[in-house]
């Protein structure tokens, strides 16, 4: 018996080894097909499809449970072939979504559609976000516990400093007393009012109303210098739009949105259809949140919806419906009529940085005035930057004429006649 229980010892634990280890590694090799799925579906599917809801194509949650496998692997490879061949299941879906061609992938092997699949079938698990929750809802306590701890160390040192002015004020008592000092004499001396001696010096009275003519001079003039200028200036737009999202994160440039600022004097605001581009297939938000501020997930799908009912934008059938709304954009950046800006000028002649002028666009979750926009601020930058005049025949001649009379090799805008009222104001 000894001998057998010594022999089988080894055996339970290779048995016990391989039933602990076992799903340990389908469930690593799951993990490995999802995460491959991922990355492909996001390569090739995402532009059309979405996982739980109808976009340009179906949704793909389940799809493996509608479709033959073998089915999938024919319709991702050649969908138009199917759709020819009379396929019931590829003419079905080819009517119901108006003859919208379905892109083929030949590149894709039949190993590489299981990962889509494996991804689209794959739920994650509900305790990751049980737990998540449960961290989330923890986090104020701690942040309250830690405000309890700041409040207590406060009230303490405020305690220890009224001790201590008490103890001063008795120490002072006791050494006044010692010395014979009356500090509280029972005879108030009658002592000349301060406003009446004040009144009574013509000198003095003569330098005051100077100073206060002088100081209510500067303020009125720093108060009227302010007018119109509206650095700063933040208002709440109709419609949340986070330049911090889409030319910080997803490094979308300027020009692309603003595209008459290449051609045109104004920059112009850009059209909801220049939106719809990249928002027709992006309906919610999945990128990282700002709770403190109250910027979630759920506020910037909220976002997009909005956009969506500006445009008229039927996201469960994918069209428009004709029926829009305005939206009334308010203004930030507002120079006077008198004065002439182009933006072709600056942005594509003298290749300047649109951030010269915005600030850090690309760090700003609300758009706001970055710069003051005075005449005082523009005479400054044309008297600091330099003309760009290399490969520009038409600034060849006149630049070496200006060089040689200026005696610079590099000329600024002021010196290429930057300063002249007529530049600007006409």
């Amino acid at each position: 018996m000894v001998t057998l229980k010594k022999a089988a010892t080894p055996f339970i634990l290779f048995l016990l080894f391989i039933a602990f280890s076992f799903p340990t590694a389908v469930s690593a090799q799951e993990d490995e097909a999802v995460q491959a799925g991922k990355k492909l579906f996001n390569a090739n599917c995402a532009a059309c499809h979405k996982i739980n809801k109808r976009a340009v194509g179906p949704a793909l949650k389940g799809v493996s449970a509608k479709y033959d496998k073998e089915w999938l692997y024919q319709w991702i490879s050649n969908s138009t072939a199917m759709v020819k061949s009379g396929d019931a299941q590829a003419v079905a879906i080819y009517e119901e979504y108006n003859g919208s061609v379905m892109t083929s992938f030949p590149q894709l092997s039949n190993a590489d559609i299981d990962n889509i699949i494996a991804y689209t079938d794959y739920t994650p698990p509900a305790a990751a976000a049980t737990a998540a929750a449960g961290g989330a809802a923890a986090a104020p306590a701690g942040n309250s516990v830690s405000n309890n701890l700041i409040l207590a160390a406060l009230a303490l040192v405020f305690g220890i400093l009224v001790v201590m002015l008490i103890l001063v004020q008795r120490t002072l008592l006791r050494i006044a007393a010692a010395s014979g000092v009356d500090i509280q004499p029972e005879e108030k001396v009658k002592r000349t009012p301060i406003w009446i001696a004040f009144v009574q010096n013509q000198f003095l009275v003569f330098v005051t109303v100077v100073l206060l003519l002088l100081g209510s001079a500067y303020y009125i003039y720093g108060f009227f210098m302010q007018v119109g200028i509206d650095q700063g200036y933040m208002p709440v737009q109709p419609i949340h739009y986070s330049h911090k999202i889409h030319a910080g994160a997803n490094q979308i440039e300027c020009k692309y949105c603003h595209s008459s600022a290449r051609v045109s004097k104004h920059s112009g605001i850009p059209s909801l259809n220049v939106c719809m581009n990249c928002h027709r297939n992006i309906a919610e938000y999945n990128g990282e949140e700002d709770v403190a501020n109250g910027y979630t997930k759920d506020f910037y799908t909220q976002e997009i919806k909005k956009l969506y009912a500006a445009v008229g934008w039927d996201e469960e059938n994918q069209q428009y419906t004709g029926e829009t709304q305005p939206v009334k954009w308010v203004r930030i950046h507002n120079l006077p009529d008198f004065v002439y800006f182009n933006h072709a000028q600056h942005v594509q002649v003298g290749e300047i940085e649109c951030q010269k002028c915005h600030g850090p666009v690309e760090e700003m979750e609300v758009m706001y005035q970055y710069s003051p926009l005075t005449m005082g601020w523009c005479i400054n930058c044309h008297r600091e930057t330099n003309v760009k005049v290399e490969n520009n025949a038409y600034y060849a001649k006149i630049h070496e004429a200006l060089s040689k009379k200026y005696g610079v090799e590099k000329l600024t805008v002021a010196q290429m006649g930057g300063l002249e009222c007529g530049k600007c104001h006409y």
